[in-house]
């Protein structure tokens, strides 16, 4: 879960957007929506690492022990779209207070399930993935309000904020369960993890959110929203190359948090304690490296500083591989989390300024989706690679991996969509109709008519090109450019759109970036505006 929820609507005044690490914190919403997320979420790293350990004193072998983070991850993976989905179609608080309700009577069972000793290998993979799947509805919903909360200026210091957040319930949960756990035996962090969530749900009560922009159209159908969202993000190049990075980062960076258990009670044989602290350490890592990331991205850029963060990440698992006593694998968690949080947070940015409002929380269910599922497989191959060849060897076989993805993946740059404006312009033209249209009818065929120099067809084309992404991108298939034979200066641009409402919608979804795109094309254009023909499916009376 993620914090950063506000009742109205955050003002763009300079006065607020600072800039700074701590401007977030002006807004109260945020400040106590923040403060009970790091509660719940200090619960539910508690919870992950008494899991893993009960697993490991259930059935000690590496495979098994690794299914936790593959029960835990792959709930993102399987339902991440669908929720995302819906978090852009429905309500979003009241879906956040469902799904956080659940959650906590979900977190309540499996508690009473381990005091009464009922649990099984079986039974804990069970609700460790029934658990993640409750937090995989709800996480693209907290994700995609956060532009909400703050100006577009200070939307890195909040998700940095939020980051920190998260990392310092990393820190706290994981120790402070293993010491929970040395002290009043396993169940105790069951418990908590369950009440930790009561304040979450009682911000979720007390929040109530701007209204989004109005739409006179009906909600998207589920399935449609679902097609749409994965459309939109095969069309964004944006966010296209921040999923790419994802994946060749988060299946190699894997390796450590699905073999920890094993080397803090295996290679190091250690107790629950000293795994804790290497899960604390972890966190700790990455809340100093948060304060810096601010500074380090203006001094490295984007690009830049996920490579290093990779390399971080490599000299990490080498030092894990390596671990023969606590200080060396306290050293390499420190490690770890400071690299991960570069990454994390410098990815998690890039996919939010390539995605407008109405298909935000898709795009980011799908980049939860890309990244959770590259730590699933990942969780996997490590535990069957470390099985069979052993815990060092699993790792070094990881670091040799992310080193080599370093410059497999420079050519997708990140934040490259942080300066395009995507708030909706609303500059088409309501289409003419001479009668009532059903709105469920279609598909709709569009043309647009050009006239241009002959001697600029080139460029003329190569503009239009572009704009046919953008098509493509908010709904439109069979996009393609004519040329008339009898005639080198006409040419006609024709796409089909499902139905007539989808074409509406269209109209909604066009952004003042897509206008200056638009812009650029009808420059070509010789004589008054292109002419604009609307078609749809002839139906037989």
């Amino acid at each position: 879960m993620s914090a950063g929820k506000t009742p109205r609507a955050i003002s763009d005044d300079p006065k607020l957007a600072t800039g700074s690490a701590f401007s977030p914190f002006r807004h109260p919403a945020f400040t106590v929506i923040w403060t009970a997320s790091v509660v719940a979420n200090t619960g539910t790293w508690m919870y992950t690492a008494a899991s893993s350990w009960l697993m490991a004193s259930l059935a000690p072998d590496p495979l098994t022990v690794s299914l936790v983070q593959v029960a835990a991850s792959l709930p993102i993976f399987l339902i991440a779209m669908p929720a995302g989905a819906l978090a852009d179609i429905v309500d979003r608080r009241r879906f956040l207070i469902a799904g956080e309700a659940a959650n906590t009577v979900i977190a309540a069972i499996f508690a009473i399930l381990v005091t009464i000793d009922l649990v099984t290998p079986s039974v804990l993979l069970a609700f460790t993935f029934v658990i993640g799947a409750f937090g995989a509805l709800t996480a693209p919903a907290w994700q995609s309000v956060t532009p909400q909360l703050v100006p577009k200026r200070d939307l890195h210091a909040a998700i940095a904020a939020n980051s920190v957040g998260f990392n310092v319930s990393r820190a706290i949960g994981p120790a402070l369960g293993g010491a929970l756990t040395a002290a009043f035996g396993i169940t105790a962090p069951f418990w908590i993890n369950a009440a930790s969530n009561l304040g979450i749900n009682g911000g979720l009560v007390w929040w109530h959110p701007p209204r989004r922009g109005v739409s006179h159209l009906p909600a998207e159908r589920l399935g449609r929203a679902i097609r749409t969202g994965l459309r939109y993000a095969r069309h964004n190049r944006y966010l296209r190359a921040t999923l790419l990075r994802a994946v060749g980062f988060f299946l190699f960076a894997s390796a450590y948090w699905a073999l920890l258990p094993l080397v803090a009670r295996s290679q190091i044989a250690a107790g629950p304690e000293i795994y804790g602290i290497l899960l604390g350490a972890i966190g700790a890592g990455a809340i100093a490296a948060a304060f810096g990331l601010p500074w380090a991205n203006r001094r490295l850029g984007a690009d830049r500083l996920v490579a290093v963060g990779t390399i971080g990440t490599v000299l990490a698992l080498v030092l894990f591989g390596l671990a023969r006593g606590a200080a060396t694998a306290l050293l390499a968690s420190l490690i770890a989390g400071a690299s991960w949080i570069a990454v994390l947070s410098t990815l998690n940015v890039s996919a939010q300024v390539a995605l407008p409002e109405w298909v935000r929380a898709r795009g980011l269910a799908l980049f939860m989706t890309v990244y959770l599922g590259a730590h699933t497989v990942g969780s996997a191959l490590w535990g069957q690679i470390a099985q069979l060849y052993g815990l060092p060897i699993a790792h070094f076989i990881a670091a040799a991996g992310a080193l080599a993805i370093v410059p497999l993946t420079w050519r997708w740059h990140l934040q490259t969509g942080a300066n395009v404006d995507l708030t909706p312009s609303l500059h088409w033209q309501p289409p003419i109709e001479s009668g009532t249209i059903e709105q469920d009818r279609g598909p709709v065929m569009v043309t647009v008519e050009y006239r241009i120099d002959p001697a600029r067809r080139k460029p003329f084309l190569t503009a239009l090109d572009r704009l046919g992404h953008e098509r493509r991108r908010d709904g439109a298939y069979a996009w393609g450019v004519f040329e008339d034979a009898a005639d080198p200066a006409r040419f006609v641009e024709t796409f089909l759109v499902e139905s007539w409402l989808d074409h509406l919608r269209q109209h909604e979804r066009v952004t003042n970036a897509d206008r200056v795109m638009q812009q650029n094309v009808q420059r070509f254009h010789l004589e008054g505006a292109p002419k604009v023909t609307h078609m749809i499916a002839a139906e037989p009376d």
